[in-house]
């Protein structure tokens, strides 16, 4: 194995040990129909790189099996990453990658706490969707920062 491969692999394990572990601290907010994923600021990475997009869903699914929906946050949850990230991935923009993450998360936890706990659809939906985008803006925001490190970005961020 090269050593790009190694680097790609190691920056996986990283990311996807940072979401689970801190994702998992913040599980009073982390967890439910109202929540404020932190750790959801990462997933903007994929507006950079697909190849991180596994690391971003791997550690979602990591976080996911503490989670009290169980099952259904392991399935729903993780998938509505994966989307997240591909559809952020292909835009390329951070704002609107912010809406995007914002709406598929907020469609596919708002389906899941419907399926799970018979709550409302459209407004946990809504509440969903709020808390991502308000975690989404802020990262869109701290990644505008960091861009101005372009050695930083060269070395560890872009394809």
């Amino acid at each position: 194995m090269n050593n790009k491969k190694v680097q790609l692999l190691a920056m996986n394990a990283m990311i996807a040990a940072v979401y689970a572990v801190l994702t998992i601290l913040i599980s009073p907010i982390a967890y439910g129909a109202i929540q404020m994923r932190i750790t959801e600021i990462i997933v903007l990475l994929a507006c950079y790189n697909k190849k991180l997009i596994p690391g971003l869903t791997i550690g979602c699914l990591l976080a996911n099996l503490a989670s009290p929906m169980g099952m259904y946050d392991i399935c729903f949850g993780t998938l509505a990453t994966l989307l997240a990230c591909l559809g952020m991935y292909v835009v390329k923009n951070l704002f609107i990658g912010a809406v995007i993450g914002a709406l598929v998360n907020g469609l596919i936890i708002g389906l899941e706490l419907y399926l799970a706990l018979s709550l409302p659809f459209m407004i946990n939906a809504f509440y969903v969707f709020a808390g991502e985008f308000a975690v989404l803006i802020v990262g869109a925001i701290i990644f505008k920062l960091i861009e101005r490190n372009e050695s930083f970005m060269k070395q560890y961020i872009y394809e």
